[in-house]
């Protein structure tokens, strides 16, 4: 689509889930707090950079922009998820196949609780209802927050049903577990995306409990009707697009916002021989051992540690089918940063690099590189880099052992 074609396209600034379509085919699906600003930044000179080559397809195959608005952020989220798992637009690529995304789900139980399960661990027959998948998990546990507080809800953390009532300020009746039930269900019909309907619930189930004089619960009802009137999605809104594409995408996508996938790499050898080196993965501050890989160094017959590492790097990046990462953390000094910058130039990336300098007992004692995630992601930079140089020392015994039984 070309930019003037866009610009006759009169967009609302409102919070919604737009859609880019070839004819009547839709190639991608997208959420935003202003859909007129979101649309727009795919437009700009630096699509390629900022973005990377599939969007700058995307964009270019579609001759077509459609939205959908929403009341809230935070209906925008569900609204995404739903369509996308409803259409499976073929630039939406990675909420098909990530088994890392997070679920909401219901359990089977007497007292339902509403838990969070990763795709890898998740098993629809055990759970009664299962939505998303959400592929910010960060974002994701915000929008939780948010509907807790307007249904309140037990979790997997929830010790009992006392707590429910504890949410609420009611006088707990454990024989009466009608409300909570009617919380359960509008739960339910809220990430359905029926906003509608729960509002004809909530009018009918206040008036039922005022008509038998039970104005305690028919005040609670009342509350959940204004909190859900006025949904504050303060915490979606300030991230929100931001977020975009990063992780989402296999695209060239620069900046960590919410969601973050830390790729931390390091080599291992003794004296050159059986030298390995291993790629770990932290998302959204939380290992990811299902995307660790393991790498046997061809090019390197003596201890150079960043030639192995430009190998591994070059083989890495080789995988377009694997997701970029927002960051890259390496093991070493300037050395290591000099020979990540070269790879990635080579191949035309444009990520931020920090290297981990240890002291004499191999402690970590400064972080160097980009200052900015340096700083704003220092715990994860630590146990990226950790597990990398536990993972890489594993992987190293474990050839070292089978070489020398040879």
């Amino acid at each position: 689509m070309k930019k003037e074609t866009f610009k006759k396209i009169k967009l609302p600034d409102k919070p919604g889930v737009y859609f880019f379509l070839k004819g009547k085919e839709i190639l991608y699906i997208g959420k935003a707090t202003s859909l007129k600003d979101r649309v727009k930044s795919y437009f700009g000179k630096d699509l390629i950079e900022t973005r990377g080559p599939i969007i700058l397809d995307m964009v270019f195959k579609a001759d077509k922009i459609d939205w959908q608005t929403t009341d809230s952020v935070l209906e925008a989220l569900i609204l995404e998820a739903n369509l996308i798992k409803k259409y499976q637009p073929k630039y939406n690529t990675k909420e098909k196949s990530d088994k890392s995304f997070n679920y909401v789900c219901i359990t089977k139980e007497k007292l339902p609780r509403v838990v969070l399960v990763r795709g890898k661990n998740l098993k629809q027959e055990v759970f009664y209802k299962v939505f998303g998948p959400y592929p910010n998990g960060s974002q994701l546990k915000e929008a939780l927050k948010i509907i807790r507080k307007i249904f309140p809800f037990l979790d997997d953390k929830s010790k009992n049903y006392i707590e429910f009532y504890r949410q609420i300020n009611l006088v707990p009746d454990l024989n009466d577990t009608k409300l909570y039930k009617q919380n359960i269900k509008n739960i339910i019909l809220f990430f359905s995306g029926k906003k509608q309907q729960i509002f004809r619930n909530l009018k009918k189930e206040m008036h039922e409990y005022s008509k038998v004089r039970e104005f305690e619960k028919a005040g609670e009802i009342k509350r959940q009707l204004f909190a859900l009137q006025h949904i504050n999605d303060v915490a979606l809104i300030k991230n929100s697009d931001v977020v975009a594409d990063v992780g989402i995408l296999q695209g060239r996508s620069l900046t960590p916002a919410i969601s973050t996938r830390i790729e931390a790499y390091d080599i291992a050898h003794m004296g050159g021989k059986n030298m390995v080196g291993v790629m770990v993965v932290v998302e959204d501050g939380e290992v990811n051992k299902n995307e660790y890989r393991k790498f046997k160094i061809r090019t390197q017959a003596d201890a150079n540690d960043t030639g192995a590492l430009a190998e591994v790097l070059e083989r890495r990046f080789g995988h377009t089918e694997w997701s970029y990462p927002s960051l890259v953390v390496v093991d070493g000094s300037i050395a290591q940063i000099n020979a990540t910058q070269k790879i990635l130039r080579n191949i035309g990336l444009k990520i931020p690099i920090v290297s981990v300098v240890k002291d004499e007992h191999h402690k970590a004692r400064a972080i160097m590189g980009d200052e900015k995630f340096g700083l704003k992601y220092k715990r994860e930079i630590l146990l990226a880099n950790s597990e990398a140089h536990r993972f890489a020392i594993t992987y190293h015994k474990k050839m070292r052992n089978k070489n020398f039984l040879k």
